[in-house]
């Protein structure tokens, strides 16, 4: 599932990737809050509409643009607000969340990295097979979010997906820490304890 993260219009698209670099929309969504509304109220409808999906689709990865600093302080910090939120529930049931810039998504949706609007929603319509371009640019922008990540993580493509998941700052996903724990059968408490037995054993 591909989010383009905003406080203001929040789009949402889960698309199903297969290995000859095609996909299948199976859902798109732009939730809307009105700046008149208080801000908790704002960010509670973002974080349940994200809920809803999650449940719904139970998409194998949530993939969401990474928020830059913006000249517009405001902006970039509702952006924040609302990427939180999306990530939150997202951690909460489990499932792996990659970051992509804005760079990233439209050198892999396009091949240029400084791709207009248009030249994203074009390659977008022609890689999903969509009867016409999406809208509005929110639904483009999580479109190409999600088909950025199956490209570039190998979805469909035989690929570890836990193990391809990019997390922010390189922080290891709950899947990848439970991963870990099955492949030894101990947890990461359990492994400490056992190192420090060892290390204490060649005093």
């Amino acid at each position: 599932m591909g989010v383009d993260p905003g406080l203001t219009r929040c789009g949402f698209a889960v698309v199903q990737m297969q290995p000859n670099r095609s996909g299948e929309s199976l859902h798109v969504e732009v939730k809307g809050t009105s700046s008149d509304e208080d801000l908790a109220v704002r960010i509670l409808a973002i974080q349940r509409a994200a809920e809803q999906l999650l449940d719904e689709f139970a998409p194998d990865v949530l993939a969401i643009e990474r928020v830059f600093s913006s000249a517009n302080a405001p902006t970039a910090i509702a952006t924040a607000q609302a990427s939180g939120v999306v990530i939150a529930a997202a951690a909460a049931r489990g499932i792996p969340v990659a970051w992509h810039t804005p760079s990233e998504v439209k050198a892999a949706v396009t091949d240029d990295g400084r791709a207009d609007k248009d030249a994203v929603a074009r390659m977008v319509a022609r890689i999903l097979n969509l009867p016409g371009l999406p809208k509005p640019v929110d639904a483009t922008d999580a479109y190409a979010v999600a088909i950025c990540h199956g490209w570039r993580s190998g979805v469909g493509a035989k690929f570890n997906m836990t193990a391809a998941t990019a997390t922010h700052q390189g922080a290891r996903t709950a899947l990848q820490k439970a991963a870990a724990q099955r492949s030894t059968g101990m947890t990461a408490a359990q492994r400490a304890w056992q190192d420090a037995e060892r290390r204490a054993a060649r005093r």
